[in-house]
C-alpha cells in the first residue's frame, strides 16, 4: 500500500456541528461516535443562558472556521427558531454551511456516515433520516397483532 503524507486534517469532508441548548449535542455527538467510532472534523457548540450572544458567535465562527475542510459544514441545531438555530443561521454568509434544525440520533448518524456527498445532499439525507428516525413503536406493534 503507498504511504500518503495526508493527514487527517486534509482529507476533504463535510465538517459536522451540532448547536443546541445545553449540553444536548456535545451528549449526541458523544453518542454518535460510539456506535460509528471517531470522528474528525466534529464538534458542538452548546448554547446556554449563562453566555452572552456575543461569546456563543464567536465560538460558532472559530468552530466553522476549524471544522471547513473543504466540502462546507453541516450544522445540526435541536430546535426551528431557538437562539441555536438563529445565531447558526446568522452565519451563513460566512461559507458554505447548511443548517438542519431538529437534530436527532438517527439523523446524527446518518450525516456522519456520509460526510463524502455534497453539502446540499447530506442536508436531505440529515432530514430523511431525522424524519425516518421517529416512530411511535406501539403502533407499529398494534398493526402487526
Amino acid at each position: 500500500m503507498a504511504e500518503t503524507n495526508e493527514t487527517q486534517a486534509d482529507v476533504k469532508q463535510i465538517g459536522v456541528l451540532v448547536v443546541t441548548h445545553g449540553a444536548f449535542g456535545a451528549a449526541l455527538l458523544d453518542a454518535g461516535k460510539m456506535i460509528v467510532g471517531p470522528q474528525d472534523g466534529t464538534d458542538s457548540v452548546s448554547v446556554l443562558v449563562s453566555r452572552g450572544v456575543d461569546e456563543i458567535v464567536a465560538e460558532l465562527k472559530a468552530a466553522l472556521t476549524r471544522l471547513e475542510r473543504g466540502m462546507g459544514v453541516l450544522v445540526l441545531t435541536d430546535l426551528f427558531g431557538g437562539t441555536p438555530t438563529t445565531l447558526s443561521l446568522s452565519l451563513r454568509k460566512l461559507g458554505n454551511i447548511e443548517v438542519v434544525a431538529g437534530v436527532n440520533l438517527p439523523m446524527l448518524l446518518k450525516v456522519l456516515q456520509g460526510r463524502n456527498t455534497t453539502l446540499s445532499e447530506l442536508a436531505a439525507q440529515a432530514k430523511a433520516a431525522g424524519l425516518q428516525g421517529i416512530v411511535v413503536p406501539g403502533e407499529m406493534l398494534r398493526k402487526k397483532s
